[in-house]
């Protein structure tokens, strides 16, 4: 039996049966991003006061009615928008001023968010293609985060000019970054059961080594693979850890709000440890205990929530500077675990998948973007392999 035939019996049982797990307004995810403190050094040169910035997202479903999530939970001053609206993106910054619409917020274009708040725009009708590209544009006021909430992975350009951006006016850049400020989720309003799989991962589900602009992160084929009829919501962040360390939060402390509040989730992907490995050298023994029962508390979590959960084993980075004979230790013997466990829905093997026939402890080379990272290549076949077996 061949792949399409397991892809089509995936997407078939993920379709049924998921009622249960759609909200009671059946709202679905389509898109959404890990929410982050940001720095100094991923902050724009110029401030976000009085400018306006467009950013582009890739949707995995399409849907007639919408609402977005503007996140300000991170930051300790409020954060002011004159208004936001979205349209269809052409090329680079510029947009179909024909599909541009505004969101509201009780029947308002404007919003202040205050610190540690996300805010919920106004339900509204607009057609949303399934895997079709997205422009937001916010037209910020004068106060404005010191330390904006952002996801500092987008992948993508975000563009940035000065005073408000209006839908008819053109876009005047002044400047460029490839991180996304205070998006965090697109929902769409389902009539049917939909289902939806939101992936925890670190940096190489967040798309290092995949092409800016291009969207072939793994969940990106992941979701085209589904044919834009599941929901798939990436949840990486770079240089993210499962236990401690690393950057952002833990995986122990965000999993709830970051993975498990998305609308209509019906499976999870649990794909981290790597940094856990490679950023604690000393006593590799205590960190795949660590490791072990952070999955095991992570994956009660999903099954106490009434969701499906998948784990996926950790590649291999030999030629990367996390590399070390314990090190590679601990990475087969929490890969064994990952294996051996009985208590998940089924094992993503991304390991097996893209190491090395000849040095299995080594990315394939036409894998490799750094002997850690893989390439769209890799993505590829990591996304086909993972809408295979995430079954629900």
């Amino acid at each position: 039996m061949n792949k399409k035939f397991f892809l089509t019996m995936a997407l078939a049982s993920l379709m049924a049966g998921n009622a249960h797990a759609q909200s009671e307004a059946g709202w679905t995810g389509t898109w959404a991003t890990a929410v982050e403190f940001t720095g100094p050094g991923d902050m724009p040169k110029a401030s976000l006061s009085n400018r306006s910035l467009r950013e582009i997202i890739h949707l995995s479903i399409g849907g007639e009615t919408m609402r977005m999530q503007l996140s300000n939970i991170h930051s300790k001053e409020p954060v002011e928008i004159k208004s936001v609206f979205i349209a269809m993106p052409t090329d680079s910054c510029d947009i179909d001023v024909k599909t541009a619409k505004y969101l509201t917020f009780n029947g308002k274009k404007s919003v202040t968010i205050a610190p540690g708040e996300s805010v919920y725009c106004d339900v509204m009708k607009y057609h949303l293609t399934p895997l079709q590209r997205l422009s937001v544009t916010i037209n910020y006021g004068a106060t404005t985060p010191v330390n904006a909430s952002s996801h500092r992975g987008s992948r993508t350009t975000s563009y940035l000019m000065q005073g408000e951006a209006k839908p008819k006016t053109k876009f005047v850049a002044e400047e460029k970054c490839d991180h996304w400020y205070n998006i965090s989720c697109i929902d769409v309003q389902t009539t049917e059961p939909t289902p939806c799989v939101a992936v925890l991962g670190n940096s190489i589900t967040d798309g290092r080594g995949s092409t800016t602009n291009k969207q072939n992160r793994w969940t990106d084929f992941m979701a085209e693979a589904y044919g834009g009829k599941v929901g798939v919501l990436n949840l990486g962040i770079g240089g993210n850890a499962v236990v401690r360390g690393g950057l952002s939060e833990p995986a122990l402390v965000r999993f709830d709000r970051d993975v498990l509040q998305q609308s209509g989730v019906t499976a999870v992907v649990i794909f981290e440890g790597v940094n856990d490995i490679g950023g604690r050298k000393p006593n590799h023994q205590a960190v795949v205990k660590d490791l072990t029962d952070a999955y095991t508390t992570l994956i009660k979590k999903v099954k106490d929530a009434g969701k499906k959960v998948y784990i996926a084993t950790i590649m291999p980075y030999q030629g990367n500077s996390y590399y070390n004979h314990f090190s590679e230790a601990a990475r087969l013997t929490v890969n064994d675990w990952i294996r051996a466990n009985k208590d998940v829905d089924g094992v993503i093997d991304f390991d097996q998948l893209v190491q090395d026939p000849a040095n299995p402890k080594a990315l394939l080379p036409r894998y490799s973007d750094d002997g850690l990272h893989g390439t769209p290549a890799a993505y590829e076949v990591m996304g086909k392999l993972a809408a295979e077996k995430v079954k629900n």
